[in-house]
């Protein structure tokens, strides 16, 4: 494990916690010696991060909106990731294309192939960095999925902070995210760990440490 980079990925939809659970996981990286890189999508660049602004604010088509994350994906994975992973860093990010599978394919409902059309053409890697890593289609190692029922990620957010155009969506648009995402889960079965969020805080975070520690990775 000590020089291989490892790309772990954490999904859900608002409310579901998994960003209080990336901090945590970075400290047992790194208790381990590990290199670690902490970074987060729509953002992790300067570019990505005003596309974030524009997405999470200004109103816009779902087209417009699967081709701004696909941009930003792209800057992010050639600022960020996939150098960090190149020199053998473990990279944690806060959503990555399945998010976008999810909430422009789930949630608004845009077509399922034109997104894997645009996955493949945004993550498809050329040039010294695709041998380091080899992976031609870059992917996660290990995607946790924070599945929670919409109607309890409600009552969190509600408590939490005023929403942004994503979060304040109606409850059918979260139940529709969360199909998006059981359907990436089964397609790619392998790469997922379902992590059962509606659970306390304590009990999320062992899920989570048991989910890494099944690959060998802890």
């Amino acid at each position: 494990m000590a020089g291989a980079g490892l790309f772990l990925t954490f999904e859900g939809i608002d409310g579901a916690g998994k960003s209080s659970h990336i901090e945590p996981l970075a400290q047992a990286f790194r208790a381990a010696g590990r290199a670690v890189v902490l970074t987060r999508e729509p953002g992790g660049t300067p570019l990505a991060e005003k596309i974030r602004q524009l997405a999470l604010h200004d109103a816009m088509d779902a087209l417009t909106e699967a081709l701004l994350m696909f941009a930003a994906r792209r800057d992010h994975l050639g600022q960020v990731i996939v150098p960090a992973l190149a020199r053998g860093e473990v990279v944690l990010c806060d959503r990555f294309t399945d998010a976008t599978f999810a909430y422009q394919g789930g949630g608004r409902g845009f077509d399922w192939d034109s997104l894997l059309i645009l996955e493949r053409l945004a993550q498809t890697l050329s040039g010294p960095e695709a041998d380091l890593i080899q992976k031609p289609r870059l992917q996660p190692d290990l995607t946790l999925w924070f599945d929670l029922p919409p109607a309890v990620a409600a009552r969190r957010l509600a408590a939490a902070r005023a929403p942004d155009r994503f979060e304040a969506q109606p409850r059918a648009f979260f139940e529709a995210v969360r199909a998006g995402y059981a359907r990436r889960a089964h397609d790619d079965a392998a790469r997922f760990a379902r992590i059962d969020a509606d659970q306390p805080p304590a009990a999320v975070r062992q899920a989570v440490r048991a989910a890494v520690q099944a690959r060998g990775w802890l």
